[in-house]
């Protein structure tokens, strides 16, 4: 077997220590300095206080924060992935968690009968939960909100109403609008996710380009956007420069923030996945370069003809680059034991995304999903159906040949996930919507689906998409339904660790006592910030948009068989 890490972490702590001199030196620096693990957060302190609040109305949509919301009679998930516990009562002053009380319908009981006081907590607003369950708000750490004509509000709204509190968008051009819409959120002034947009590196720096791909002023450059509000700094765009690659990574970090990678094809031969973690990425988003780090040579066996501009090139050369990494009994032992081994070693965390490109696999199904006729965006239908115009639109002459390579793409890269996170990795949530026939929102349950097929346990799915993706953008206050935590929460009918349908905004059928069915209610409340979000009526602002956006429409060549004439 290949190790392709250099030298386990144990053995150049025994190599130090044996040195005189180094010996020395490492008792007097772990006397005075906090000991951090290679790419994890060293550990913070985080006490929240809450501070006197002004109830906002936003419209019907929403109401908060509040003196005292008590959220009663709940089952707690906690984002840890422990079991659901409870009943509880949750107290929330402010924006902040202050206080969680076991409430024992028998000892209430008893207590009632026997004429004892029952001391339950109250509040300015009570919601009576009546068995129903509170998690931590979800994050989506890579998504997209798409150009005009789509409103900020649509993809904010969706987001929202099924769960996600906290966004790390790719801003398409508007990082403007939403860098605003994120600080009027935080005074209360709209409704919107907590939202940390990606800096492309270099951005708000006055440099020139030879100034920027210098490592020497990486660090320079790195504190500068930190201060100026920067915290995922995405190096993409730097993976042809290893040097220069690891300098950012490195001096953003130690600046306070965080780096993301899509790792281009074009450059796999430079910086793989390994090499990303090695270089100090904090999370690599996507599919890319994992099973090229497995291929016994740089660089996968592209067609000669490739060109990765053309995009039915690079989706479909993606997709088989995992059979050229599986079929091979040696690829396939390097990929799920050195490179998985390796990932973890490094620290860097996993960002799959797999549900935008779970259209590969079956094309009809992602153009045939319930939900597009009422709310997805009509401009995202137009993006999505076959063009050479459109990026992430290249389903034509797509074969049952590339479904399966897919299919197989989508199993082994599943695989791949499974051994990281077995072996002590960390997988986080994030979605890469509004892309490819994936709608926001609906998007992040289907993901937790996904990555639920690698084996992983429904509660390890739900810790990736709450503490451990908080853990990723290094938010100590942020991921847990724990006292002191932000009140980021979901209140939801239903199990979602038994059932991640029931997050969906139509929920998922059930079958009452009497045998009839019915749908449970999906997420009834996001609270964000301690504001208590009424999730029905952001899906009735979204489909309103959908229905403007779709007038004057005319089918299109996906819908033609099937809708001749629109009403």
């Amino acid at each position: 077997m290949i190790t392709l890490y250099l030298k386990h972490p144990l053995e150049t702590f025994r190599d130090v220590v044996l040195h005189p001199v180094c010996g020395v030196l490492l008792a007097v620096f772990l006397l005075s300095a906090p000991v951090e693990l290679e790419g994890q957060p060293a550990p913070q302190v985080f006490e929240a206080k809450p501070a006197p609040v002004e109830t906002r109305q936003f419209g019907d949509l929403a109401e908060g924060p509040y003196d005292r919301l008590v959220l009663r009679n709940v089952m707690i998930i906690p984002g840890h992935g422990g079991p659901p516990t409870g009943p509880h009562d949750i107290l929330i002053e402010g924006n902040v968690i202050t206080d969680i009380q076991n409430f024992n319908p028998v000892a209430m009981e008893r207590a009632r009968q026997a004429g004892e006081p029952i001391d339950r907590l109250d509040g300015d607003r009570v919601i009576e939960g009546d068995g129903k369950y509170v998690m931590p708000g979800m994050f989506d750490l890579h998504h997209h909100v798409r150009t005009e004509p789509i409103p900020l509000e649509y993809t904010y709204y969706l987001k929202l109403a099924h769960g996600v509190t906290t966004t790390v968008p790719a801003t398409d051009g508007r990082f403007d609008q939403v860098a605003a819409d994120h600080e009027a959120a935080e005074r209360y002034e709209t409704l919107a996710p907590r939202m940390f947009p990606i800096w492309g590196w270099g951005t708000g720096v006055e440099a020139t380009r030879a100034e920027l791909e210098d490592p020497s002023l990486a660090t320079e450059f790195a504190q500068q956007m930190v201060d100026q509000g920067a915290r995922v700094v995405s190096v993409g765009g730097l993976a042809w420069n290893p040097e220069l690659f690891r300098a950012v990574c490195e001096a953003v970090w130690e600046a306070g923030g965080t780096t993301t990678v899509h790792l281009p094809p074009s450059t796999n031969a430079v910086v793989n996945a390994v090499d990303a973690a090695r270089k100090g990425v904090t999370f690599i988003e996507h599919h890319y370069a994992y099973a090229e780090s497995a291929l016994p040579r740089a660089t996968q066996d592209f067609p000669r003809n490739y060109d990765y501009n053309n995009e039915q090139h690079r989706f479909r050369e993606a997709g088989r680059v995992w059979e050229e990494a599986g079929w091979n009994p040696e690829n396939r032992e390097r990929l799920l034991n050195d490179v998985a081994d390796s990932l973890v070693h490094y620290g860097v965390t996993m960002l799959p995304t797999r549900v935008v490109y779970e259209a590969n696999r079956d094309i009809l199904r992602a153009q045939a999903l319930p939900w597009h006729d009422r709310y997805t965006h009509q401009a995202l239908i137009d993006w999505s159906v076959p063009s050479q115009e459109w990026h992430g639109a290249y389903h034509w002459d797509w074969t049952h040949d590339d479904e399966e390579s897919w299919r197989y793409a989508f199993d082994l890269w599943a695989q791949l996930i499974y051994q990281f996170n077995k072996r002590g990795g960390r997988v986080a949530m994030g979605t890469d919507d509004n892309y490819i026939w994936a709608t926001a929102g609906f998007s992040n349950i289907r993901e937790l689906q996904l990555v639920r097929e690698s084996g992983m346990h429904s509660l390890e799915v739900l810790r990736a998409a709450t503490l451990n993706s908080a853990e990723t953008l290094r938010e100590p206050h942020l991921g847990l339904v724990r006292e002191g935590y932000l009140a980021d929460l979901i209140l939801v009918d239903g199990n979602p660790a038994e059932n991640f349908r029931h997050m969906y905004s139509f929920g998922a059928i059930r079958m009452a006592d009497d045998g009839g069915m019915y749908r449970s209610q999906g997420i009834v409340h996001t609270i964000k910030d301690g504001v208590v979000i009424e999730n029905e009526r952001l899906m009735e602002e979204v489909a309103r948009m959908v229905a403007a956006s779709r007038e004057g429409a005319n089918p299109l060549i996906t819908e033609v068989p099937f809708t001749p004439e629109r009403p």
